[in-house]
């Protein structure tokens, strides 16, 4: 273990509030291109006349949601990616009690499909679905097998995904929670990600903890406001931390 994993480690285990931020970093290692990929982008374009964009979006979903789901079926649930190396890992520093919550943005429910329990998935879950009108709930296959648009069983209608679309705001609750969770901390651990993410620059303000660690793998101009950054795919450093109980 080098000298800069050894101290990570030491910081790991005289903290008594670890929160983990991960970022399109964690999505990237299942092997997921995300909309902001461009080759992925043009891709899209081509295939549906649309950017990703338009198509994942409040507006479209409202008014063309026979397109919005066939893509959505086709781009996003039937891709069905598995928790990383990353994910197994934090379910191992959670178990040895080095992390106390994690923030995520990814729409899988990666984090707590490896295990982890404490999990804030600010951008929503393709697992929960409901109803607008009526409440009722609905699990992912209810929309990814269904051949049309999928419409409640109780009231008929349009069943809407539990994810956040484009021109949404977070949920409220959720941001209150994390920007919560990110003042208690005394170790703030940014994973696949950087302190300038649209999703997490805004709660990196509320830190006032000890230390701030980037672990991600390309270099970025804001790493040197951190105090820790080592730049490798965040599930080979966590997994070679020693945490395998």
């Amino acid at each position: 273990m080098g000298e800069k994993y050894e101290y990570l480690k030491k910081v790991l285990d005289d903290s008594h509030y670890t929160v983990a931020l991960c970022g399109s970093g964690i999505l990237a290692e299942t092997g997921c291109r995300t909309f902001q990929n461009q080759d992925y982008a043009y891709e899209i374009e081509q295939k549906y006349g649309r950017s990703p964009e338009d198509i994942f979006a409040s507006a479209y979903y409202m008014t063309r949601p026979d397109s919005f789901f066939e893509f959505y079926r086709a781009e996003v649930l039937e891709k069905d990616w598995k928790p990383s190396e990353s994910c197994y890992a934090l379910k191992k520093l959670e178990d040895a009690g080095k992390i106390q919550c994690i923030l995520s943005d990814n729409i899988f429910d990666l984090e707590k499909r490896a295990g982890c329990s404490n999990v804030l998935s600010l951008r929503g879950s393709i697992y929960q679905n409901r109803c607008p009108k009526c409440g009722q709930e609905y699990p992912m296959e209810y929309i990814r097998d269904s051949k049309k648009t999928p419409r409640c069983r109780n009231c008929n209608n349009v069943v809407r995904p539990g994810v956040t679309l484009y021109g949404e705001q977070l949920d409220s609750h959720l941001t209150s929670l994390a920007a919560t969770e990110v003042e208690k901390a005394e170790v703030l651990l940014l994973l696949g990600t950087k302190l300038s993410s649209d999703v997490y620059s805004n709660y990196v303000k509320f830190f006032e903890g000890e230390q701030i660690v980037v672990i991600h793998e390309k270099e970025h101009y804001t790493d040197c406001k951190a105090d820790i950054v080592i730049c490798d795919q965040p599930g080979k450093v966590l997994s070679n931390l020693g945490y395998d109980f």
